[in-house]
């Protein structure tokens, strides 16, 4: 066999390796299904279907409680989250691996929409849980709706706050984590005041941090930076302190300098790390925000729940709890498909 022959077939063999999928592997490891098993997963692909159109049904035909009134916000929003479903079921069907992958998640929207149906069954239809405590979801989206410009901007205000809180202790937690990390002699000097603060949660030095700062807002993104400083600071150091020394010492036989060997060998394997600190940061960063609102900035989504819970709104309070709770899930989500992405060295070398 020729030098050129051998290459044609390296080569050939790389292509057949590199068109080798993690749905193609899924499949070849697949065990044959029966059909009990093809009826089940087809129950559970069915079951957030069939739970929105049940929560529909049950809103539009059972009659309300005496007093309560509802509009047809709520039956169109239902209308939609079915719709949705339905979609994802059928774009899920191009692939087994995303057929799969919408079966995984299938119980769980299920259980959201038998939870809205049991909330509704107990407020706007059966009255045991009263008003105005007690708001049914068709009223609290109508507050939102008619809310909506205060809303949005407390929003841009809270996510304002939070980036710039969290990224400032997201860039101060790396220097000091890095530092720490390689550099023992100033790990000497730094450790000690981490082990104080660590004890100590960040939102207990808010009233004290509110006083002695010149704003509000920069007391509060201080607070916030504070929890995030600590976390990413503390991943940092663990992740660079678990090195194999072996990688430094290949790396100064290659001739590599101080610099060199904190950019090309400390960063680099303690990324994983890192990004677990800052998932955890975030929630702390979170909570931070959301005092710090509460208690002294006069603006923002914490600061709109307890204007609205003073004079008993509680429609648009919840309204902005939902929103909080969606904007924490979808930054935590960022992060996490940043992770991911950055990471898929972790998953292997199979491609998707």
């Amino acid at each position: 066999m020729t030098s050129i022959q051998r290459k044609t077939r390296r080569e050939t063999e790389d292509s057949v390796q590199s068109a080798i999928t993690r749905e193609t592997l899924l499949e070849m490891e697949q065990k044959p299904r029966t059909g009990m098993q093809k009826t089940f997963d087809l129950l559970k692909a069915l079951s957030p279907i069939l739970a929105a159109s049940l929560a529909l049904l049950e809103y539009l035909y059972l009659p309300n409680h005496p007093g309560n009134e509802a509009s047809y916000t709520y039956a169109v929003f239902l209308g939609i989250l079915l719709f949705g479903n339905l979609v994802f079921l059928l774009f899920s069907l191009r692939s087994r691996l995303s057929y799969y992958r919408y079966l995984y998640h299938a119980p769980f929207r299920a259980l959201v929409f038998l939870l809205l149906l049991f909330y509704d069954v107990l407020t706007l239809k059966s009255g045991i849980l009263l008003m105005p405590y007690f708001p049914w979801v068709d009223r609290i989206l109508n507050a939102m709706i008619s809310d909506r410009g205060y809303l949005l901007q407390c929003t841009l205000s809270s996510l304002y706050l939070l980036f710039c809180g969290y990224f400032s202790g997201l860039l101060a937690g790396l220097v000091s984590g890095i530092a720490c990390g390689y550099n023992q002699r100033i790990n000497y000097w730094i450790e000690p005041f981490m082990k104080l603060l660590g004890a100590i949660p960040s939102t207990t030095w808010i009233p004290i941090v509110l006083v002695l700062s010149a704003s509000l807002f920069r007391g509060s993104v201080f607070i916030i930076a504070l929890g995030v400083w600590f976390s990413i600071t503390l991943s940092t150091i663990t992740g660079i302190r678990n090195i194999d020394k072996s990688y430094y010492e290949a790396a100064r036989t290659l001739g590599a300098s101080g610099v060199q060997l904190i950019k090309n060998v400390a960063i680099p394997s303690a990324v994983p790390s890192i990004f677990q600190g800052m998932i955890q940061a975030m929630s702390s960063a979170c909570t931070a925000l959301l005092v710090a609102e509460m208690i002294g900035v006069e603006s923002g989504l914490g600061w709109y729940i307890t204007w609205q819970k003073s004079w008993a709104e509680y429609g648009k309070m919840y309204g902005a709890i939902i929103l909080i709770c969606l904007i924490f899930v979808g930054v935590n989500f960022i992060l996490g498909c940043i992770r991911s992405r950055v990471l898929r060295w972790q998953e292997g070398m199979v491609k998707e």
